[in-house]
């Protein structure tokens, strides 16, 4: 019997498929955005627009998308993973000519109804073709150089041309999902020690770039650079942003200073409250005890995935589940890592709370292939 026999015959079918959906997740999920549109409600000064509705809508039709994409089995997302990438990567070469620019960067293309930034689909489209290759990869080969340097050009190439946007967090975001799906894989751990090594040369190289001819990233990325590890050198100007949010992390104490009591946002001292930043309006407003709520309804979602990939027998299926998962919590932990000064601002959306279109609904799109491996996992 050939796979594709195999996987037609133990798909689940009608409502069996939504009593197979994994609830818990897609309830977790729920609260999660829940706490954005409390937020988006609260910074804009006790007002459902500009942000909250706008951010309730797109939820919705991105809770719908999860479900339509569960009901899919995973055995086609499998055969259509190569395409899923080569699309995303038409995409982010269509941005370098076409592209819409926005506060000095070039990264979506305009739709009319909507901003699509294609290095937002990029992020699900790289580890579904990575997952692909390493199901269809026999195990013995996985770690040969030849067949290491490919998932290796794969990463490669949508990290340039990201880069070229220029949006380094996205980049560092494709670099590390890539890599953790390889790690996933069984990729032999010398290759990674490799590329530490290298990383640490390429971090000196960038420093000793700076102000010469051949400089390998911007000025304002050295300026975000500076700033993270000196904020007080220009705290009215680099500086301004991460000595604010320190402020307001600060300011929250405890038990916070109650639902829109925060100053920093409702006096807009905090810029990009509703994006980047919200996370600290948050620990503002509920203090260490909400922030770490918030946490533990983060932590309950990677839960509940890492337990399905653990228990599904499809190499695809797992490494899917464990590579979004892996994404999604790079996202959260470089957001937080950013607004408390742990590292510098690189412009990462907070996952399901921060405004945003396109974050929104791909994000929900993913967890609808995890929804999908779940669904369809051998019973």
């Amino acid at each position: 019997m050939s796979y594709l026999e195999y996987a037609v015959k133990t798909t689940p079918s009608g409502l069996r498929k939504v009593l197979f959906l994994n609830w818990p997740l897609a309830l977790l999920l729920t609260a999660v955005a829940s706490v954005g549109f409390l937020q988006l409600y609260s910074v804009a000064g006790g007002s459902f627009s500009p942000w909250a509705e706008p951010q309730m809508k797109r939820f919705a039709i991105g809770l719908l998308a999860m479900f339509i994409v569960a009901m899919v089995p995973v055995w086609f997302w499998r055969n259509v993973s190569g395409v899923a990438y080569g699309a995303c990567l038409l995409l982010l070469v269509l941005v370098e000519f076409f592209g819409a620019v926005g506060m000095g960067a070039q990264r979506w293309i305009d739709l009319g109804f909507m901003r699509l930034q294609p290095s937002e689909l990029m992020k699900i489209g790289l580890v579904m073709f990575l997952a692909a290759y390493y199901d269809w990869l026999p195990l013995r080969k996985v770690s040969h150089p030849v067949f290491v340097m490919i998932p290796v050009i794969i990463i490669l190439v949508p990290t340039f041309l990201v880069l070229k946007q220029p949006d380094l967090g996205t980049a560092i975001l494709l670099l590390t999902g890539g890599g953790a799906v390889m790690f996933l894989a069984g990729v032999h751990w010398a290759y990674f020690a490799t590329v530490i090594t290298g990383a640490v040369g390429l971090v000196y190289a960038v420093f000793q770039s700076r102000g010469t001819d051949w400089q390998l990233i911007k000025d304002y990325q050295f300026r975000r650079i500076d700033t993270f590890l000196d904020p007080s050198k220009d705290p009215l100007g680099a500086g301004y942003h991460i000595t604010q949010s320190k402020i307001a992390l600060g300011s929250g104490g405890w038990t916070g200073r109650g639902y829109m009591q925060g100053t920093q946002s409702r006096l807009n001292f905090l810029p990009e409250k509703h994006t980047d930043f919200i996370f600290t309006t948050l620990a503002e407003e509920f203090g260490f005890i909400g922030s770490v709520s918030l946490l533990a309804l983060y932590a309950l979602v990677l839960v509940f995935c890492v337990s399905s990939a653990m228990t599904n027998q499809n190499r695809y299926a797992a490494l899917l589940t464990l590579g979004i998962s892996t994404t999604f919590f790079l996202f959260l932990a470089v957001n937080m890592s950013m607004v408390m000064g742990l590292a510098p601002v690189v412009g990462v959306p907070l996952p399901l709370v921060s405004y945003g279109g396109s974050a929104m609904l791909v994000l929900m799109l993913a967890f609808g292939l995890i929804q999908s491996a779940h669904v369809h996992k051998p019973r």
